[in-house]
């Protein structure tokens, strides 16, 4: 199921961005250079590993997992967590905790578009992305 979220994926449109980095205690500078970056995501498997890497001219951040199973992550912003990734539907849905807190990013695939949710306390954030 997860091998047809396999391939390089360009971001085409984002809402909320701002608002969700916001929510997640990220600074302004580093907002800003964050809503000017246009990533490139690029998913792969090996056996039952999915990497997901994702590149821009701000900062390029790679996770490995199994699914169901934690891992611990450095996110683009720096933020050190742990992390599950889960199929559900048909969705990647990664949960990230870390002091207290909890994100959600559900990735799913619309109409051959990848479609990535970003949620923490309320605020949304949805990121499209097409086929390089």
């Amino acid at each position: 199921m997860c091998n047809r979220f396999v391939g390089t994926w360009k971001l085409v449109s984002s809402e909320n961005f701002d608002d969700y980095m916001k929510e997640l205690g990220v600074g302004l500078a580093t907002r800003k250079l964050g809503g000017l970056a246009k990533p490139d995501v690029i998913i792969s498997m090996k056996g039952d590993i999915v990497t997901i890497r994702t590149e821009s001219t701000f900062k390029n951040t790679t996770i490995s997992f199994k699914l169901g199973q934690q891992f611990d992550e450095t996110t683009a912003d720096d933020r050190k967590v742990k992390s599950v990734v889960t199929l559900e539907k048909g969705a990647l849905v990664q949960v990230q905790k870390w002091n207290g807190k909890e994100s959600m990013i559900k990735r799913r695939l619309v109409d051959g578009k990848m479609v990535v949710e970003c949620a923490m306390k309320g605020v949304v954030c949805t990121r499209v992305y097409e086929r390089a």
